[in-house]
């Protein structure tokens, strides 16, 4: 049976890895503005725009719970090469479907207020995800978790 001392810590676990995804998320459509076209630019800066507030939101939660936020890296390895428009929007939808799999994870260590904040931004990435893949997949969140190389978010920070 697990003590609320060992929820607390479970739930701080997944707001941090939570955050650590919204910063290389952050990051990622910093490099998907840089390549995406113009019809889809609009598109791009509102989920960069939505990822900054969550990952505000994010950091106040932390902050909450007693935590010291995780700090973004200054640059983190991206999984393929962003050349183009093309690339830029296979980046992005792969950038909303990795880091629904991190708020499934705060989905599962949450509850009340903050699980339902994880639960929406579950629902906004897995939305976005299928607007820029242009289809969805059976239970958003938990497609990666099926892969046998799933990683976090484009979350390894480049060497400097």
């Amino acid at each position: 049976m697990s003590t609320p001392k060992d929820t607390k810590g479970a739930e701080l676990g997944a707001l941090q890895a939570a955050l650590a995804a919204e910063h290389a998320v952050v990051y990622g459509y910093g490099v998907v503005g840089g390549r995406i076209d113009d019809s889809r630019r609009g598109e791009a800066r509102s989920a960069y725009d939505a990822h900054r507030a969550r990952r505000d939101e994010l950091a106040r939660a932390v902050r909450d719970l007693g935590g010291k936020p995780e700090v973004s890296a200054a640059a983190y390895a991206l999984p393929f090469d962003v050349r183009d428009s093309a690339a830029a929007v296979r980046l992005a939808a792969d950038l909303e479907e990795r880091v629904a799999g991190v708020y499934s994870d705060l989905v599962r260590a949450s509850s009340g207020d903050r699980r339902r904040m994880a639960a929406e931004a579950l629902r906004e990435a897995a939305v976005r995800a299928v607007r820029w893949r242009g289809e969805s997949v059976a239970f958003p969140g938990l497609a990666e978790r099926a892969a046998p190389s799933a990683t976090p978010v484009a979350a390894t920070p480049s060497p400097s």
